[in-house]
C-alpha cells in the first residue's frame, strides 16, 4: 500500500471536480483540466476529498502515481506552476516579440520558439525565462525543450540551464610543460 495513495486530495474552495468512470476532470479559476486513468484504480469523491484505493496489490506502483497526477492537476487550476530558466554567456539573450520567444545563442540564426495554447512564456530580463502553465507536465516539457536549444558546457557554463541548477565545472586544459 502506498504511503503517498492512501492520504486524500483536499478540493479547495472554487474548484469543481467531476469523476465520470475513470476520466477526472478539474475546473478551478485558471482553467481545466481532463486525464483519463487506468481502470485498476478507483476514484471516488467524498464531500471535499478525493480518495484513490485500489484493488489489488499488483499494480501497486499505480496507486501514488494516480494521485499524485490528481493533486498536480488541483494545484494547476488554483495556483499554476512555473519553471525558470537562466541564460549563461556573451551575446546571448532571450526577447519576446508577440507569442514568440526570440533566443540569440551563439548560432549563426535567431531561434523562435512559439507559445504553445495553455502556456505562457514571459522574458522579465534578457537573461531569463519563464515558463506558466496548469499543466505541470506540459511546463517541464516546454522548459525542456528551451534548454535543449544550448545546454550548458561544463568548461565556461554558457548555455541555458535551470534556475538554481548547479553545473559541475571540469577544469581547463592543463597547459603542458615541456
Amino acid at each position: 500500500m502506498s504511503r503517498i495513495g492512501k492520504s486524500p486530495i483536499t478540493i479547495p474552495q472554487g474548484v469543481e471536480v467531476n469523476i465520470d468512470n475513470h476520466t477526472v476532470t478539474v475546473k478551478g479559476p485558471k482553467g481545466t483540466l481532463t486525464q483519463e486513468f487506468l481502470p485498476v484504480v478507483e476514484i471516488a469523491k467524498e464531500e471535499n476529498k478525493i480518495l484513490v484505493t485500489i484493488s489489488d496489490e499488483k499494480n501497486g506502483n499505480l496507486h501514488g502515481l494516480t494521485r499524485t497526477l490528481i493533486n498536480n492537476m488541483v494545484i494547476g487550476v488554483t495556483q499554476g506552476f512555473e519553471k525558470a530558466l537562466e541564460i549563461n554567456g556573451i551575446g546571448y539573450k532571450a526577447q519576446k516579440q508577440g507569442k514568440k520567444l526570440v533566443l540569440t545563442l551563439g548560432y549563426s540564426h535567431p531561434i523562435e520558439v512559439e507559445e504553445i495554447e495553455g502556456i505562457t512564456i514571459d522574458v522579465p530580463s534578457q537573461n531569463s525565462i519563464i515558463v506558466k502553465g496548469i499543466d505541470k507536465q506540459l511546463v517541464g516539457q516546454v522548459a525542456a525543450n528551451i534548454r535543449e536549444y544550448r545546454l550548458p558546457e561544463p568548461y565556461k557554463g554558457k548555455g541555458i540551464k535551470y534556475a538554481g541548477e548547479h553545473i559541475r565545472r571540469k577544469e581547463g586544459k592543463a597547459g603542458g610543460k615541456k
